[in-house]
């Protein structure tokens, strides 16, 4: 059995929403077990079936506007986050999916799962629809606001690992965000990361991609600093929305576009549906020794349902060891 860890108690539905994709995951997985880190007394409010899942009793939450990460990380060891991302130091889960505070997630990932050996920097990396039905893996979205071009090589190799593993993807493409495609483009950062990236026999190169493209791009990893592809993922998102209230407003202004909606419900409800966060699960961090998995703090039981899926996904595919393997054989890969 694949054994997933939740904080049940980080987000802002929690701990309902987390209990209830819990449910869900076990009713449409069969070959995982859920363990449920939170507030027992609360969480039995919503958990009408424990077929396959356990609740440890982690009563304290860490808020999610906490201004100290790091010190709530190693002052709170009752909280939720730190019982269930230090359950992948002891094997009591496999994967962890959180929808808490994102720095404090990040912070404590950092102490309590660690980067792997030679990992220089971890990433945030979700995952974007295109417009052909696939998807997108962009990195770093906020984990590293400045890094060294060299630590990118090494998160553009794992997003490779991720993309053959999980999208059976033979040969992903990597592509850099940059302001123009040419070679040359951007700052002297870009630059620098542009040549390394054409060097590299790590994976296949594409070269620089404009931020227009990110849903319908001519690769398959999109790759920047985190502050560039934070930016770029916000940006997305808030167009989508913004799209979406638009033509809503102008769908009911008057009555033959009230018709029209009408008529075109279902495929609006795709269309909502196929941008949503919430079809994704969530993002992987990778760089650690041990998937840990943010999901949106707005996230409802689906979206939970889905990062829990998409744990397992990992852990079974073996990425993680995958990019372990191949890092330990690396001599000049020495940790900081």
């Amino acid at each position: 059995m694949i054994k997933i860890g939740v904080d049940a108690m980080g987000g802002d539905f929690a701990p309902k929403e987390q209990v209830l994709g819990a449910m869900l995951a076990i009713k449409n997985i069969p070959d995982i077990e859920i363990n449920l880190y939170g507030d027992e007394d609360i969480i039995s409010q919503y958990l009408t079936d424990k077929t396959r899942i356990n609740v440890i009793d982690a009563k304290y939450v860490i808020p999610m506007g906490e201004k100290n990460p790091i010190q709530a990380i190693k002052t709170h060891k009752n909280s939720s986050m730190v019982v269930a991302l230090s359950s992948l130091r002891t094997d009591e889960s496999d994967a962890v999916v959180s929808s808490g505070a994102t720095q404090a997630l990040i912070a404590g990932a950092h102490i309590l799962v660690r980067r792997m050996k030679g990992f220089k920097r971890t990433a945030i990396s979700p995952v974007l629809p295109t417009v052909h039905g696939g998807h997108t893996i962009l990195l770093d979205a906020g984990a590293n606001l400045s890094i060294k071009p060299e630590y990118m090589l090494q998160q553009a190799y794992f997003a490779k690992i991720y993309a053959q593993k999980l999208f059976n993807i033979e040969n992903p493409k990597v592509g850099l965000i940059n302001i123009g495609t040419e070679d040359g483009k951007g700052r002297e950062f870009d630059q620098e990361v542009f040549k390394l990236f054409k060097e590299t026999d790590l994976f296949d190169f594409y070269g620089n991609v404009e931020p227009k493209d990110v849903l319908d791009p001519p690769c398959d990893i999109l790759i920047s600093d985190g502050f560039t592809a934070n930016i770029v993922m916000k940006s997305v998102e808030g167009a989508a929305k913004g799209m979406g209230k638009l033509l809503k407003k102008h769908l009911m202004s008057n009555l033959r576009g009230k018709i029209a909606g009408l008529l075109a419900r279902k495929n609006l409800q795709n269309f909502k549906k196929e941008l949503s966060a919430e079809e994704i699960g969530g993002a992987v961090i990778f760089g650690l020794y041990k998937p840990v998995i943010k999901a949106q703090g707005a996230s409802k039981a689906y979206g939970f349902y889905n990062g829990i899926r998409q744990a397992a996904n990992v852990v079974r595919e073996r990425v993680f060891e995958t990019v372990k393997e191949y890092i330990d054989t690396q001599k000049d890969f020495e940790d900081e």
